[in-house]
């Protein structure tokens, strides 16, 4: 608890700095009065870390810990009143210079002095009381034997954002794990044509069964041997109904609100009868998921595999597993070896100096692979010696008294060796119920609204909260999902979420709300409801004030009380999406604390003009409300919003003056008005109303053809925080996917064109990773440069392009410098690629080509490095000149008859079309080429 306080401590700080000399506190008259809170807290912060440091060994500390943490809490609460008071009473647009008490007053009525009077009463009187709270602290007897020196918080510089490529991968090691995962894939593929044939890994909590089920999953060889995939985490109190929508929106299948389990099963069913299938069930702890709930839609009508992860070797005999591969806790030599590889260790000689300090470490993981590269990470920040490492096992003793287990008192200490920064958001990660997705954009606002997020002067908060986001998975304490390709998603394993939740204490509450009482809502802050049933009961609290802060539902309630709104007074979060909740009361106005409300799928069909109350509203999510069409006038007083997200929304009536809005810096969903109406509501925004709002980050912009009527194209000059830009028009038959008008794609492309002088220096796209283009039937020529396209025209007999010294590119342009993967589908009539792609692109791993025609040869693309997948190329004659390629697969492509120059090439997979109907002469050659160069068979399988 104490390191958590000594960061809120610090953000109470540095909230009463900044609101003492405003205006909004200056008009109130309570300037002095929060001076001495100020001042008493920062008296408290001199001890807190003493206290921190005995609060296990004390239960007086670890009470008087308690009493404070309410208090910082409550200095939150009236930092917000005096702000919204005092606001109040300040004129709509007060003259800038006004920074005194007097030059504020001038601006007031007669009448307003008089409320002045009354809410001056009102707040001065609530500081007092909380003056008074703070001094009792300060009193007691157990302050007075506390050492009052300020100790320095560790809060280093955060990690900037590390890309995916760069970050710590699952660190599969030791021959047993290769030899594991080549052997599963092995069973899958020669148990393909069975009717559900099931395999299981077993194995303990962070054992790595998850990790390596990712690998057979991902392994390209299943991923083209089946029709269709999908992945699904069960968790202990699965929902039937989710889950089974899980399994049809992974395969790509619609499903309706309300449709039954047999409905669902039904659907399911029919979709799969007579293609092959690959499902993955993770963390099963019930058998029945198979037996009752999807055994009956896929047993008789397809043929594949089932994959199951557990613990449990009782669900593998009733669900029948035909093969069971247990994975064990890690030898000590296999866990050091995860240990050094995970901290990137690559001189011999360190390895061997640490290896004695590293095998105990490995021991007091309990050999156990999630707690060891948990300890990687926090071992990663101290310096590459046997001392410091010793040090680091020594803090052992001092943690036995919380934690008596060796694996959680190591995954302890790695909690314990985060900066305080990051201790707050990692704990807040375990409001997620079990085997949830966190979603990057989404618990990095959560973050904010909360508080968590510090400062820093040119940043705007959402970049400094995502640098947060990869910082912990950088530590291994949240896992990024294997499925998305920029960790936009993670999970929090089970083990670190009970850790988290263990720390927590009693701040925190996940299930079902209706069983709390008055006894265990006193210290209650955060509450994650879980309901089963079809309404939302709210507790009965009598005698006990609510103190909630954030309230978050669990998909599944369809009705929730209005009472809501005005027993949980002050909540900073409220997330009710996916309820059928159709309208919101005025009263919400009256929640003055709130920083973000998310109202996602819900029924709601309008908001209340009270809503304009929300000074302090940060986020407002309102996505796939498909009842809502109109925003109140008083949305445009929203000042502090930085997020509003519209999308799937239909809004056709929107209130004048969205460029009030000056912090917003993520919008989506922007319906575009015509222009042509001044009303205070109107059927669109203009764009022009964008020129302002130079903090974007993320823009959508919707019905994108009203822009014609635009009389600006200012409308995304300044905007260098943009990191996303989502351009749509409204649908007419045709649907929002493909560019049938596009022919070419040059310079312009990255705005650039010859001549221009911003070419000299010019980096193309430096963030982007992940590059699709598809459906785009008349696209002809891409070009980087301009002279490309004209030298494509000058080909000698070769067909080689002859490119003068002269045309060659600008020396300085870097050119895509962190693209991962490129995909390019439906294109049929694309002769050929930039030759700067799989060149200069030095991080290009996957190049994935599905349709492209006209396209004669893939060759000489010297860093392309892992994968090349190939598909419906009638034209494409030679592969060749791929020097780094390690896996190639290939099918529909009847005129390929040249491959060579594959020296790096460990895996080839054909389609039955290739195997039936290509000389195989260059097959032969890849093999020999293999086998002279690696003394082994190249790997060749069929691939679908």
């Amino acid at each position: 608890m104490g390191t958590i306080l000594e960061v809120l401590l610090r953000s109470s700080a540095n909230k009463l700095q900044d609101i003492i000399t405003s205006e909004a506190i200056l008009i109130l008259g309570v300037e002095e009065e929060l001076t001495e809170v100020l001042r008493r807290v920062e008296l408290i912060r001199c001890c807190i870390h003493d206290a921190e440091k005995r609060r296990t060994k004390e239960l007086t500390v670890n009470n008087w810990l308690g009493q404070l943490r309410d208090v910082i809490y409550d200095v939150d609460e009236i930092v917000d009143v005096a702000r919204c008071k005092g606001s109040k009473l300040l004129p709509d647009h007060p003259p800038s210079s006004s920074t005194s008490k007097s030059l504020a007053c001038k601006a007031l009525s007669v009448s307003s002095c008089f409320c002045n009077i009354r809410s001056r009463r009102d707040v001065a009187v609530r500081i007092r009381s909380l003056n008074r709270k703070i001094e009792n602290i300060s009193k007691d007897k157990i302050f007075l034997t506390f050492n009052t020196t300020i100790q320095p918080i560790r809060n280093g510089p955060t990690t900037k954002r590390i890309r995916s490529s760069n970050l710590v991968g699952s660190n599969l090691v030791g021959k047993e794990i290769i030899h594991s995962s080549r052997k599963l894939v092995d069973l899958v593929l020669a148990h393909k044509e069975n009717k559900s044939y099931k395999l299981a890994i077993v194995g303990t909590g962070g054992v790595g069964k998850t990790t390596l089920a990712q690998k057979i999953y991902n392994d390209q060889k299943v991923k083209g041997s089946f029709k269709m995939h999908s992945w699904i985490c069960v968790s202990q109190d699965y929902n039937e109904v989710t889950l089974l929508k899980e399994v049809l929106r992974n395969i790509g299948v619609h499903h309706e609100q309300g449709e039954t389990i047999a409905e669902l099963q039904r659907k399911l069913a029919e979709t799969i009868e007579g293609k092959s299938f690959f499902l993955v069930l993770d963390d099963v702890w019930h058998s029945n998921v198979w037996m009752d709930l999807l055994r009956p839609p896929l047993h008789e009508t397809t043929s594949g595999v089932i994959f199951i992860t557990t613990r449990d070797d009782q669900i593998t005999r009733r669900i029948g597993v035909e093969h069971t591969h247990r994975v064990d806790l890690m030898s000590v030599e296999v866990g050091w070896e995860l240990l050094w590889k995970s901290m990137n260790i690559e001189e011999e000689k360190e390895v061997q100096q640490l290896r004695n300090t590293g095998i105990e470490i490995v021991r007091k993981c309990g050999h156990l692979p999630l707690a060891i590269k948990v300890t990687a990470s926090a071992l990663g920040s101290r310096d590459l010696t046997e001392n410091e490492w010793k040090r680091y096992l020594g803090k052992y003793v001092g943690s036995q008294s919380m934690l008596s287990d060796e694996i959680e008192g190591a995954l302890y200490l790695s909690y314990d060796e985060l900066p305080h920064r990051l201790k707050q958001c990692f704990l807040y990660c375990a409001l997620y119920v079990e085997d949830s997705i966190i979603w990057r954009n989404e618990v990095t606002l959560l973050w904010i609204a909360e508080g968590f997020i510090e400062e820093q002067q040119g940043q705007l908060l959402e970049d400094i909260a995502e640098e947060y986001y990869y910082e912990l998975i950088h530590r291994n304490l949240l896992q990024p999902d294997s499925l998305s390709f920029d960790q936009s998603c993670c999970k929090m394993h089970d083990l670190l979420r009970q850790l988290a939740l263990k720390i927590s204490g009693e701040e925190c509450f996940i299930g079902d709300v209706e069983t709390l009482r008055d006894g265990n809502m006193s210290k209650l802050r955060r509450v994650t409801a879980v309901i089963k049933k079809d309404m939302l009961v709210l507790p009965r609290v009598d005698k006990v004030e609510v103190k909630v802060r954030t309230f978050l539902t669990i998909k599944g309630p369809r009705r929730i009380e209005d009472t809501l709104f005005r027993r949980f007074l002050l909540l900073c979060v409220l997330v009710l999406n996916y309820t059928l909740v159709q309208s919101i009361p005025d009263y919400i106005g009256k929640l003055i604390h709130l920083r973000l409300l998310n109202l996602d799928y819900t029924g709601i069909s309008c908001l209340p003009e009270s809503i304009g109350s929300l000074k302090n509203l940060q986020v407002l999510s309102l996505r796939w409300c498909d009842d809502l069409h109109s925003l109140p006038l008083a949305m445009t007083l929203l000042c502090s919003l930085i997020c509003l997200d519209l999308s799937g929304t239909e809004i056709n009536q929107v209130p004048k003056g969205m460029g009030k809005l000056k912090l917003l810096t993520n919008l989506g969903g922007y319906p575009v008005g015509d222009g042509s109406a001044n009303a205070v509501i109107q059927d669109g925004w203009k764009l022009e109303e964008l020129s302002s709002l130079s903090q974007m980050r993320y823009l959508s912009l919707f019905k994108l053809e009203r822009a014609a009527h635009s009389s600006t194209n200012t409308v995304l000059t300044d905007k260098r925080h943009l990191r996303k830009l989502i351009l749509q028009w409204t649908e007419r038959g045709e649907g929002i996917d493909g560019a049938h008008a596009v022919t070419k794609v040059g310079p312009e492309f990255f705005g650039c064109k010859k001549g221009d002088p911003v070419c000299n220096e010019l980096v193309v796209f430096p963030k982007l990773e992940w590059l699709i283009f598809t459906d785009m039937p008349n696209w002809e020529e891409w070009s980087f440069f301009e002279e490309e396209v004209a030298a494509a025209d000058v080909r000698g007999e070769d067909g080689a392009a002859e490119i003068r010294d002269e045309d060659a590119q600008p020396a300085r342009v870097r050119l895509l410098p962190c693209l991962l993967e490129l995909e390019l589908h439906g294109c049929p009539k694309l002769r050929d690629l930039p030759q700067e792609l799989g060149k200069d692109t030095d991080c290009l791993k996957e190049l994935n080509l599905r349709g492209l025609n006209n396209l004669k040869a893939m060759e000489d693309r010297p860093v392309l490095c892992e994968l090349l997948v190939i598909q419906d190329c009638e034209g494409l004659e030679r592969i060749c000149s791929l020097p780094q390629l390690i896996e190639l697969c290939v099918v529909g492509c009847p005129n390929l008859s040249h491959v060579e120059g594959l020296g790096s090439l460990q895996q080839l997979g054909l389609g039955e079309d290739m195997q039936q109907e290509i000389p195989s002469h260059w097959v032969h050659g890849l093999q020999e080429q293999h086998q002279q160069l690696h003394g082994e068979d190249l790997d060749v399988y069929t691939w679908r």
